[in-house]
């Protein structure tokens, strides 16, 4: 997705993320970037805590179109979504996108943005931003040791125990279930 609105706020400290392509020769360009806990500080909607992620773009620039592989590999620290303490993910995935120059911006699609023919440098913080983002698995929690049992917190897998225990049913299930037994 293209964040230009989220993010114009955030233009100057990004600008180490920003590829300056208007003086750049038609082909590839390799360019590397490290994400650390910095990066993700400055969005307040952000899942991560702490970052150590290595990412490898390569841009393939064309007369009015480049292309973007990006190769991103490392760990993020996460709250857990069994106990909240921090626990550490790693991530790996690739990503492409194409951005071709017109005259205005648009988000053609996940993988394709328009922006004008009058910038000299393109912004890859936001989708670097999202990219890692969505290389985080649906369940983020501790990983389990040798013997099977859950590295979490103990004292906050006690108390889910302990209120996992004292569930008591609802008394108006209890009557829709004699309906269901009735037919």
């Amino acid at each position: 997705m293209y964040f230009c609105a989220l993010f114009t706020g955030m233009a100057k400290d990004q600008d180490q993320y920003s590829i300056t392509f208007s003086g750049l020769k038609l082909g590839k360009h390799m360019f590397d970037f490290q994400i650390g806990d910095t990066f993700f500080k400055k969005f307040e909607q952000s899942q991560i805590l702490g970052a150590k992620v290595a990412v490898h773009v390569e841009m393939e620039k064309e007369e009015r179109m480049m292309v973007f592989q990006f190769s991103i590999g490392g760990k993020v620290t996460v709250p857990c979504d069994r106990c909240i303490d921090p626990v550490e993910i790693k991530v790996t995935g690739n990503e492409r996108l194409v951005v071709t120059l017109g005259d205005h911006y648009e988000e053609v699609s996940e993988e394709a943005q328009v922006i004008r023919e009058s910038d000299h440098k393109f912004d890859l913080h936001p989708f670097l931003f999202e990219y890692i983002h969505l290389l985080l698995p649906a369940r983020k929690v501790h990983p389990e040791d040798k013997n099977g049992v859950s590295t979490c917190n103990p004292e906050v897998i006690k108390k889910l125990n302990e209120l996992a225990h004292q569930h008591t049913p609802d008394p108006r299930w209890d009557a829709l279930n004699t309906l269901k037994d009735k037919s």
